[in-house]
């Protein structure tokens, strides 16, 4: 049976393996079929292919765009798309400005909580166009500030943390047309991330499904059974197609390249009868 891994990242967002590295990982690994998903970049997918041709690995070219709807964070992620699109290029590298933007901003509400030099420290991470907040949790991680990365997040970086900067992101219908422009088909991420209620999960899909969206992540990396059971309904409700993938950003995280569980088999799998 193949291993599909449909969302991961590199150094051209804010993974720590280099896109030719995160490759040879993949491969190492067992994975047969590997989308790089990089957020709001698709930067990285030239070197990935010509490592997946010599690793053998079928490479799906993806990016991850961030979404704002009603006041909350989204994560779409684009399979099968033509990264030279002038349209999602545009897109991209608007989203790429905000996040910037954002940066400074984080920076001073950081040093205004005493922490030294942030936006350098954020910067000493950063290898690509990609300024995240994972480039600020890594250096608050350095400094001691804090132990693990999760601890940055849910202390200094998640809304109601003194690092939290709101967006204005994508809204749905441009990320989703973002992706279809370019011949990619969209996908819901990490659906267990999402803290709003029942109700508004279900608006949110089935607005996510009329702008043309088709597919959720039905596995993710530490995902139990019952998450599981959870969102292969939400698919079976709204007829999505399933996808799967670790979100993997670095070999010192539990979401490990192509370690995911199999799908429910009364789904589709979003690579089902697929060109790539």
């Amino acid at each position: 049976m193949k291993v599909y891994d449909l969302h991961t990242h590199s150094t051209t967002s804010d993974g720590v393996l280099e896109p030719s590295v995160l490759l040879a990982r993949a491969s190492a690994k067992g994975v047969d079929t590997l989308a790089l998903t990089d957020h709001d970049s698709v930067d990285g997918i030239t070197e990935a292919r010509m490592a997946a041709a010599a690793e053998g690995i079928q490479l799906i070219s993806g990016v991850e765009i961030s979404v704002s709807w009603h006041g909350h964070l989204f994560h779409i992620v684009g399979l099968g798309i033509d990264e030279s699109n002038g349209t999602l290029l545009e897109g991209l590298e608007g989203l790429r400005q905000r996040r910037d933007e954002r940066a400074v901003q984080l920076a001073r509400q950081l040093e205004e909580e005493g922490v030294p030099n942030p936006l350098a420290g954020a910067r000493s991470y950063q290898t690509t166009k990609i300024l995240s907040r994972t480039h600020f949790a890594r250096y608050l991680v350095k400094i001691g500030v804090v132990d693990s990365l999760d601890a940055a997040f849910n202390l200094y970086l998640n809304p109601g943390t003194p690092g939290h900067v709101p967006m204005q992101w994508a809204t749905l219908a441009d990320a989703v047309g973002w992706i279809k422009g370019a011949g990619g088909e969209a996908v819901i991420a990490h659906p267990a991330r999402y803290r709003i209620s029942g109700i508004h999960w279900n608006r949110f899909v089935g607005e996510f499904a009329a702008c043309g969206g088709i597919g959720i992540e039905v596995v993710c990396s530490n995902l139990d059974n019952f998450e599981i059971r959870r969102f292969a309904q939400t698919a079976r409700d709204f007829s999505l197609l399933a996808s799967k993938g670790s979100d993997f950003h670095s070999p010192n995280s539990s979401r490990e390249l192509g370690v995911l569980a199999p799908l429910p088999a009364d789904l589709t799998p979003i690579w089902h009868e697929r060109a790539w």
